[in-house]
């Protein structure tokens, strides 16, 4: 199974793409991870990206698209791999099809984990207070939530256009959530 799964800040992907990975034996490829092992383990991709960070400016999406083309290409994703995190954008979303065409690997399926913006911020909230950290405040949660929705929710309408986005309920107990989105690619399978 192709997969990438969508949804705001603290709408469960990283939890529930942690889960599938299991189910699915297909690999979870986080870019945020996938960031910070190429710069760790010092790849010409992961020079050029520290470089970047360095300055206080965001890893362009041809370094992006770099990484995930070289890990894509890994033999654990054969049978299919988990996305989360990427495409941000469109312009990512169109440049991703074109790497899964180009490796003969097309998408089957895109799932939208849907839970409404207060539940966020009191899920990204009680979040930060577990960990400490104060970088979290509602007011800052906001920001991203209007953020994300400026940039990445026009993903959701490109994967919808597209025919292959699933719209799942996120909220609810994770093994409630977990078996909707089952179910959502399990027929995402079956049509495709």
């Amino acid at each position: 199974m192709r997969l990438i799964l969508l949804g705001a800040p603290g709408s469960g992907k990283g939890t529930q793409a942690s889960r599938l990975k299991d189910h699915l034996q297909v690999p979870h490829i986080s870019t945020g991870d996938l960031l910070r092992a190429e710069v760790a383990a010092g790849s010409e991709l992961g020079i050029a990206a520290k470089e970047v960070m360095a300055r206080g400016e965001l890893v362009s999406d041809e370094i992006l698209l770099g990484m995930l083309k070289s890990r894509l290409s890994r033999d654990d994703c054969k049978d299919g791999f988990i996305l989360d995190g990427y495409p941000r954008n469109v312009a990512q979303a169109n440049a991703l099809d074109a790497l899964l065409a180009s490796i003969q690997q097309p998408l089957e399926a895109a799932v939208q984990l849907e839970v409404p913006t207060e539940l966020l911020v009191e899920r990204i909230a009680g979040r930060a207070k577990a960990e400490g950290r104060a970088d979290d405040s509602p007011e800052s949660v906001r920001t991203r939530l209007k953020v994300y929705n400026e940039q990445t929710a026009p993903v959701v309408d490109f994967y919808r256009n597209h025919g292959n986005l699933t719209v799942v309920n996120g909220v609810g107990e994770l093994d409630e959530v977990f078996t909707r989105i089952i179910e959502a690619i399990d027929t995402a399978a079956s049509v495709g």
